[in-house]
């Protein structure tokens, strides 16, 4: 794939990640937003590589995020592969502990109660917009492959 045309892909995956946090419509999202965008884009920094990126790409310390600033050095790093996604068998073992019973699928409403109760808990609305998104709509469950497309990235892409 010429290289081009697969930054102006890395690019519209940056965008539409950004655009889905950027409330007002106006290329900003709260730097708070940045961890939860980076993740989305099968990006898993380290919290120092985290802050590190922030730092880079904050103008002066305002608490926002404009994506001028986002969309350059985000693209940096997908196309330089600096921040690893993690590996599919690493999740599926993340879900399989989650779907005690070895159905290949978890209730939305459990995955809900454990990721806002457990460890660094996602917000209501986080929760809202993971589940519309990996909820399968016919069954209102969430299946294992499922789940893995939407975490897992080609990483020529």
């Amino acid at each position: 794939m010429a290289a081009n045309v697969r930054s102006a892909e890395v690019e519209k995956k940056i965008r539409a990640a950004f655009e889905a946090f950027d409330y007002l419509s106006n290329q900003t999202v709260d730097v708070r937003e940045i961890g939860t965008i980076i993740y989305s884009l099968g990006c898993f920094p380290t919290q120092a590589d985290l802050h590190n990126f922030i730092a880079v790409v904050e103008e002066d310390e305002t608490g926002y995020i404009h994506l001028d600033r986002f969309l350059p050095a985000m693209t940096a790093v997908l196309l330089e592969h600096k921040f690893p996604p993690i590996s599919e068998d690493v999740l599926l073992q993340a879900f399989e502990v989650l779907d005690i019973e070895k159905k290949g699928y978890l209730d939305p409403d459990d995955l809900s109660q454990y990721l806002t109760e457990e460890g660094e808990a996602f917000t209501q609305e986080e929760m809202d917009e993971m589940l519309t998104a990996l909820t399968d709509h016919e069954t209102n469950l969430i299946y294992s492959k499922d789940f893995l497309n939407h975490l897992i990235l080609d990483p020529e892409v």
